[in-house]
Parts: C-alpha cells; sequence; structure tokens
C-alpha cells in the first residue's frame, strides 16, 4: 500500500467515526428525552390517581355512612321483631 491509500482509508476512517459519533450523540439524547417523559408520564398518572382519590373520597364516605345506618336501621328492626314477634308475623293475638 502506498501513502495515498492508507491516507484515503484514514479520511474514511476519520469520516465514519464522526459519523459514528453523531449518531451515538443522537441516540443519547433520544434516550434522555425519553425517559423525562416517561418521568413526566409517571408523575401525571400518580398525580391524577391522587385527585381522583381526593375527588371523590367524599362519596365514598358518604357511601360508606348509608351503609353504617342501614346496618344500625336492620339491627333496630331485628330488636323490634324480637320484642313484638306476633305484629311482623301479621297476627295480632296476644298469648
Amino acid at each position: 500500500m502506498d501513502d495515498s491509500e492508507i491516507k484515503d482509508l484514514l479520511e474514511e476512517n476519520l469520516k465514519l467515526s464522526k459519523e459514528n459519533n453523531r449518531m451515538l450523540n443522537k441516540l443519547r439524547s433520544a434516550q434522555r428525552f425519553s425517559s423525562a417523559m416517561r418521568a413526566i408520564y409517571w408523575l401525571i398518572l400518580i398525580g391524577i390517581s391522587v385527585g381522583a382519590f381526593y375527588y371523590i373520597q367524599p362519596y365514598f364516605d358518604q357511601v360508606k355512612s348509608l351503609y353504617s345506618e342501614a346496618g344500625t336501621n336492620y339491627n333496630q328492626l331485628k330488636d323490634l321483631k324480637d320484642k313484638f314477634p306476633n305484629f311482623f308475623n301479621g297476627t295480632t293475638e296476644q298469648k
């Protein structure tokens, strides 16, 4: 090989190295952007979940109180049935 061939090969090698470096830098910046977007996505998702919890919690509390009131009312009716068994059977005879 003579000097001109070596020089051409070195120039081509330098050109390819620069191109590879440019592509690697683009890949790295795309990876950083992707990581940042993924973090933003998760922050938004968690924020929406927490916000929805605080927004919906009063409704859950209302439903919970309704169920507890229904349970209390059921227990009161059960106690009344035990006290007045004939009334709930449809008979009014007293023994």
